[in-house]
């Protein structure tokens, strides 16, 4: 091997590993959207409801994770009456997930159960997907388990 693809091949050998440890390893979702800053409200009221196991498990899921913008935008009474009812709290969190794995392209105009039991009004335009009144943000997270999107609005359950 001559000196130059001696240092070729060194140089594609370090720039592999270079590659591999800044990008973040495959994680399950509730690690990886605890890695994201704009999710730290959700990522809390997922601990305090007590759901990192569940978006550990093997899935798939589907999560409509709110934005921390999206939390700010409830009345502050509503996200602090959630805060103190943990059952509310995990029927709230489940209305954003699904028992599949949905990436935005397969989105169909389409009403599937969430986890909480309620239908949600999915549609996609172009690019463009919604979930009730909510409009996707960032799409297609990856997980080990399944897969989030980043969503403008709280959902909440109909009252009844």
């Amino acid at each position: 091997m001559t000196p130059l693809n001696r240092i070729l091949a060194l140089s594609a050998t370090l720039f592999g590993l270079v590659a591999c440890a800044t990008a973040p390893a495959p994680a399950p979702l509730a690690d990886t959207l605890g890695r994201d800053p704009q999710l730290s409200t959700f990522n809390r009221l997922v601990v305090q409801a007590g759901l990192q196991d569940e978006l550990r498990a093997a899935g798939p899921l589907t999560v409509f994770a709110p934005s921390d913008e999206a939390f700010k935008a409830l009345p502050p009474a509503t996200l602090d009456k959630l805060s103190q009812d943990k059952e509310q709290l995990k029927a709230v969190l489940h209305l954003h997930m699904l028992a599949s794995k949905l990436p935005a392209a397969e989105v169909k105009n389409s009403s599937p159960k969430s986890l909480q039991g309620s239908a949600l009004a999915l549609a996609r335009a172009g690019e463009f997907v919604t979930v009730e009144d909510a409009v996707v943000q960032r799409a297609d997270i990856g997980a080990t388990n399944g897969v989030a999107h980043v969503i403008d609005r709280v959902l909440l359950p109909a009252k009844k």
